[in-house]
């Protein structure tokens, strides 16, 4: 194994990865088997294939991963001479398909489109990835006689909550519009844990359940989503402009803290229980985001500004029956488990833009 990945990735990506493989998860579970991960060239999928092989490289784990990727020229720019390694291929194909790859032992199914602009150009691909998608990487489980299959849904299968509680549980549940296309990744992520809990209970199958809060790090520069944005900004030395008052109350959870979360649920989970990934230190607000990236950098002197004055007095929050509850997720079910996030809001924010800096360097 001559490529390390300490010398085939970017100094501030490795740290990360080096992060979630000493995290303290039962890695003596997996040592010897094979991993195959669903959307293994995205965001939160490559992460946890470098962190893999990082553990591979450190400790001997011995541990086999296949990347299910659907673009083989950019999976091979992501991990370039990674892909020479003999505990690391890919596999190409549409998760829409029936899975070629060969048996696995554990299944991460992270292959989702998450994007805005996804939803609404391609909201058919959105949900087949977790309709068919999700029944593919299930038979291919069966068949393989894996011993755990993660599903990675999402916050959003909670959809509109009304009262005056200020965290979302696992059991709370709200409205969702099923008849707008644009709910096309909130239910296809409600209905792929419902086929979960289907495969667990007609044959036998361990299949676990994890509902990642707003995942962030160093996307791209040109990514859609809001807090991507905000980072983009940091990079180009630009001020920050809200077009709203920025008032949405979330839970970030930055990507090597819901990394461990995910391997803690996939290896000490219950089958077809959902398990909230959140981080109570980057519970923030959008203009509470936009702010946290402006003062994590004040030597930059970037500004929060907003496109509407009305729109920069600090917005009051009155809990009553009838708010719609915040988009604040209770971690409480998955710390129970052992796991813990490391990583604040700020620091998230200067990580990713140290990885952004230094892939245009």
């Amino acid at each position: 194994m001559d490529y390390k990945v300490k010398d085939c990735v970017l100094q501030s990506i490795y740290s990360d990865a080096y992060e979630i493989a000493n995290a303290e998860i039962p890695w003596d579970k997996i040592v010897g088997s094979t991993v195959l991960i669903t959307g293994g060239g995205g965001f939160i999928g490559g992460y946890l294939a470098l962190a893999l092989l990082t553990r591979n490289d450190v400790y001997g784990s011995d541990i086999r991963v296949i990347s299910l990727v659907r673009n083989a020229e950019r999976a091979e720019k992501k991990f370039g001479k990674l892909l020479r390694r003999g505990d690391f291929s890919l596999c190409v194909q549409d998760v829409n398909e029936e899975i070629k790859a060969e048996r696995a032992d554990y299944i991460i199914h992270a292959a989702s489109q998450a994007s805005n602009i996804q939803f609404e150009n391609d909201p058919v691909g959105t949900i087949t990835a977790n309709l068919t998608g999700t029944a593919n990487v299930l038979d291919f489980a069966k068949k393989s006689g894996a011993k755990s299959t993660l599903i990675v849904s999402s916050l959003k299968v909670y959809g509109i909550i009304y009262g005056s509680q200020d965290k979302i549980t696992e059991d709370d549940s709200g409205y969702i519009d099923f008849t707008s296309y644009k709910n096309c990744y909130a239910m296809g992520k409600r209905a792929s844990e419902t086929i979960a809990a289907s495969y667990c209970r007609e044959y036998g199958m361990n299949v676990k359940l994890a509902r990642p809060a707003y995942i962030y790090g160093a996307a791209t520069l040109d990514d859609d989503r809001v807090w991507a944005q905000f980072i983009a900004n940091v990079v180009r030395g630009q001020d920050i402009l809200l077009k709203s008052n920025g008032a949405a109350n979330r839970s970030f959870c930055y990507v090597t803290d819901t990394a461990t979360g995910l391997l803690t649920v996939l290896l000490k989970g219950e089958n077809a229980l959902p398990y909230n990934i959140s981080c109570e230190l980057s519970d923030t607000t959008i203009r509470g985001f936009a702010r946290a990236a402006c003062a994590a950098f004040p030597e930059r002197n970037i500004s929060l500004k907003f496109a509407n004055p009305a729109d920069e007095q600090e917005p009051q929050n009155q809990p009553s029956p009838l708010c719609q509850v915040p988009e604040i997720l209770d971690n409480k079910r998955l710390k129970s488990l052992g796991w813990q996030p490391k990583v604040s809001l700020t620091e998230g924010i200067k990580r990713a833009v140290a990885v952004l800096e230094e892939q245009t360097k």
